[in-house]
């Protein structure tokens, strides 16, 4: 099969002059050769794209792929993950990963839970703050946790992220606003384990290849899984592939979520386990990173016993799947 891969290198990013924390969700170099090698580890012909631009530069020559496989995050606005795939959609070229819809959705944090919480699925309470809505708690106990409604990476998330009084809430939540230029969203802070849980396919075929603990030691900035304990994961943060009866439970609800919000082929979903001792949803990420060796969803893989190109396998036969169901 000839593939195209869509995607945003972080360099390119940092050459205009963006800093590192802006460009924290785009791809390094190796990360996109990775994936090419194992495509063509699987047999297929490889064409690569790069971003948008590219993308519609291509387009317009008139060139055409069997599959795409998209990792592109685009850089602006609630819809920059839908951008790709919407023109894909616009010329008929299957691609790998969730459709506009969910990817417009779900880079919303908010919104995304508002259908989560829609679904029966347990979710922290919050509130989505905005320039002139003003910041008093929303009738909600501390601790809170406050971090940009449309980030990942633990971009935005701090030590600070943690929040006691309203006074200090007050002060995070403009500090964020101005820096990210997007709503903040603000949620109950839950004590519990936190866990992370990769998931392959889509719908009822949609399965959770294991659940990973995410335990920060005692040099990480306690409590949250910030921005710089992410960047620093080898010296802050222990991954543990747990099956006890929480992680369980966690595994349940993450596949709940992923099937109830229509994600597809391949992904992740974050929880929280609250004081009552049930596993909350507090995130999805439908496009995960897939450094090979430092993405959450490649480390989890690894210590389930998958490769990395089975792996990209699974992701490319479940969009194939759902192209070309006869095949």
């Amino acid at each position: 099969m000839k593939i195209g891969m869509t995607y945003d290198l972080r360099e390119d990013y940092l050459a205009l002059g963006f800093s590192e924390e802006e460009t924290a969700e785009f791809d390094k170099p190796e990360t996109i050769s990775a994936i090419e090698d194992a495509l063509q580890a699987l047999g297929h012909q490889t064409d690569r794209i790069g971003n948008l631009h590219s993308l519609l530069t291509r387009l317009g020559a008139g060139d055409r792929w069997e599959m795409v496989f998209n990792i592109a995050e685009g850089l602006k606005g609630f819809g920059r993950e839908a951008l790709i795939p919407a023109l894909l959609d616009a010329y008929g070229i299957p691609y790998t990963f969730s459709d506009p819809m969910v990817l417009s959705l779900t880079l919303h944090k908010g919104m995304t839970k508002r259908v989560v919480r829609d679904l029966g699925i347990p979710t922290p309470d919050f509130f989505v703050w905005d320039k002139g809505s003003g910041v008093n708690g929303q009738g909600l106990r501390f601790p809170l946790f406050a971090k940009p409604v449309a980030e990942g990476t633990g971009k935005g998330i701090t030590a600070r992220s943690k929040i006691s009084d309203k006074a200090e809430l007050t002060e995070v939540c403009n500090r964020l606003l101005e820096t990210f230029k997007q709503p903040v969203l603000v949620e109950a802070f839950l004590p519990g384990r936190e866990f992370t849980v990769g998931i392959l396919g889509s719908g009822t075929e949609a399965v959770a290849i294991g659940v990973m603990e995410v335990v920060l030691n005692k040099h990480a900035e306690a409590e949250v899984y910030s921005y710089h304990n992410k960047e620093h994961f080898q010296k802050l943060v222990d991954y543990h592939l747990t099956t006890d009866a929480q992680a369980e439970k966690a595994g349940q609800v993450a596949l709940d979520a992923w099937r109830g919000l229509g994600c597809l082929d391949g992904g992740r979903i974050d929880l929280r386990v609250d004081e009552k001792g049930i596993p909350n949803f507090l995130e999805v990420n439908p496009l995960a990173g897939l450094h090979p060796r430092n993405s959450d969803l490649c480390i989890l893989a690894r210590k389930a016993g998958m490769t990395y190109p089975e792996l990209i396998g699974a992701i490319i036969s479940s969009a194939v799947k759902r192209y070309f169901p006869n095949t």
